[in-house]
């Protein structure tokens, strides 16, 4: 932030995977409150949340699906969390098919520098972070939260120029553990919520425990930093 899981290669396509199957075990047990605060409209990307959330792809709510979305926004913080299958968790979806879509070879349109040693790269149009050596891919791809409208995370070539395992934000007064700092107030740091949760951080780049430590053992002051492309809806 403006000082604001899942694990090493094939990391996103595993962790998309958890984030999807949790959902049965939200399907069996709604209580009628919840089930009352569902929508019956159906929503304007309905047929591909079906698709995604595995149901039967018939562009048509139905209670069935209405629990699935909910359950998938409750985790992800989307609100209103009503069940409609609209364009912010529609994005949401399409960026984690996009992350998934990286694979093993997040670099392969050659946009983070090759010729700069051990860098870390960070992608705002896919939200995917990684660390590189030259060509060889160090660890990652790994999902990243950046900063949202009238907070982006800065882009263009950095250095990792201070680090604070144990950091609060003397702005927000909140903890940003494992801080790494490569732009002003901008790094890398653990967030205690859901990498795809909407609108965004407050500049920084919010990683899970397991990956702001992995990016702590892996970095030190001094190496590149490179961002680049723009996160949808800035």
């Amino acid at each position: 932030m403006r000082h604001a899981h899942i694990g090493r290669n094939g990391a996103v396509a595993a962790g998309i995977t958890a984030l999807v199957v949790p959902l049965t075990v939200v399907l069996g047990g709604a209580s009628p409150a919840h089930a009352a605060s569902c929508t019956t409209s159906t929503g304007t990307h309905q047929k591909q949340v079906e698709k995604f959330l595995g149901r039967p792809v018939d562009g048509k709510q139905s209670a069935t699906d209405c629990k699935a979305i909910r359950a998938f926004q409750s985790k992800h913080g989307i609100t209103p969390t009503i069940g409609y299958a609209g364009p912010v968790t529609w994005g949401v979806m399409d960026l984690m098919n996009k992350q998934k879509a990286a694979g093993k070879n997040p670099n392969k349109a050659g946009k983070c520098p090759t010729n700069k040693g051990r860098i870390a790269c960070v992608d705002l149009s896919r939200q995917l972070s990684w660390i590189q050596d030259g060509r060889k891919l160090v660890y990652g791809p790994v999902p990243v939260r950046t900063g949202r409208d009238g907070y982006e995370t800065r882009t263009g070539l950095k250095k990792v120029y201070w680090r604070n395992k144990n950091h609060v934000s003397t702005i927000y007064d909140v903890p940003m553990p494992y801080a790494q700092f490569f732009d002003g107030g901008q790094a890398f740091h653990q967030a205690n919520l859901s990498m795809w949760n909407p609108p965004g951080s407050h500049g920084c780049v919010n990683m899970t425990k397991t990956v702001a430590a992995t990016y702590w053992s892996l970095l030190k002051n001094g190496d590149d930093v490179y961002v680049y492309g723009r996160k949808p809806g800035t």
